[in-house]
């Protein structure tokens, strides 16, 4: 995992170093014609020094590292603050968001998975797959734009963008409920969006499960139907399932950024995009690191799951 954060590192550094463009330019512009050509010059020349820009690429690279590593993530120049204290409620609303669209889908297209492999090729199932595929074919902003025309533009049901009705000054229940009112369509949306390729997974995996021969001792052994689906088939079904549900958790860090962007929601993907389109490179590289080391964590937390979901891989000591 240290290695790979390094090598992610170091190839992303380079990456956004090597973006068209004039950092410290994008950062005096808004002097030229006010000042003389001499002033200008200099402010340019100390925003190349603040930024780092003189310096050879490995050297920013090890001071931008030493930084990193004490919890320094750099200076946005967009909204000319640390980016530390800028990313910090964009990152609450984005998990906010995500942990309620990641736990409806789950409690949707889990019992629908299994639901669809035990009754498979059932008039149901056709239906199910049919939608599925749809739904996984369909782009997310697509979807999201389509909602918004149903249940914004002509039902009237939900707002179209924003987090808070404007110059809302309440508090308390009034505030939260304010808030679900803004976030449901987004949530909605998101759920949707990942609804079929989720269901069609369990389904395969739950439909492998059940063709195995422990399954067919579990039932000539008389056990009722539902222990041998939810305590046999599915305990061995999980085991390939759990990766995709773990990933799901832990997107709940990462953001959407084409919901956000769609909705105009104050989360990490918008932030993100925010990063890429001005110039803040410092911004977008930190958010482009916190992704790395969430996919990480999430990668070491599905290993150690599986020994727990199956105790066949558990390392023995």
């Amino acid at each position: 995992m240290v290695g790979v954060f390094f090598v992610v590192s170091i190839i992303m550094f380079i990456l956004f170093n090597n973006v068209p463009g004039d950092r410290a330019l994008n950062q005096v512009q808004s002097l030229r014609g006010k000042v003389s050509d001499e002033i200008f010059q200099r402010h340019y020349e100390e925003a190349r020094e603040r930024l780092g820009l003189d310096d050879p690429i490995p050297i920013r690279y090890v001071k931008w590292m030493g930084n990193l590593l004490q919890g320094n993530l750099g200076y946005s120049t967009f909204y000319k603050k640390d980016v530390i204290k800028v990313i910090g409620q964009p990152m609450v609303n984005t998990i906010i968001i995500n942990i309620f669209a990641t736990i409806l889908a789950l409690v949707i297209t889990i019992p629908l998975g299994i639901h669809c492999a035990v009754k498979k090729f059932s008039k149901f199932d056709n239906t199910v797959q049919v939608l599925t595929i749809v739904g996984y074919s369909v782009p997310s902003y697509i979807i999201g734009l389509v909602f918004i025309f149903l249940f914004s533009v002509k039902l009237g049901w939900f707002p179209i963008s924003g987090m808070n009705s404007p110059n809302f000054q309440g508090a308390g229940l009034e505030a939260v409920l304010d808030r679900m009112h803004y976030l449901a369509l987004p949530v909605i949306v998101m759920t949707v969006a990942s609804l079929g390729g989720m269901t069609r997974y369990v389904r395969a995996a739950m439909i492998d499960a059940l063709r195995m021969d422990y399954i067919r001792t579990a039932r000539a052994k008389g056990l009722k139907e539902k222990v041998v689906i939810y305590s046999h088939a599915w305990r061995n079904a999980l085991l390939s399932v759990i990766t995709l549900i773990i990933g799901w958790f832990m997107s709940i860090f990462m953001g959407s950024i084409i919901i956000e962007q769609i909705f105009q929601l104050n989360g990490i993907g918008k932030m993100y995009y925010t990063g890429l389109m001005n110039q803040d490179y410092d911004m977008a590289l930190a958010i482009q690191m916190l992704y790395c080391v969430i996919t990480l964590i999430s990668n070491l937390i599905t290993d150690l799951s599986y020994g727990i979901v199956d105790p066949r891989v558990r390392i023995n000591k």
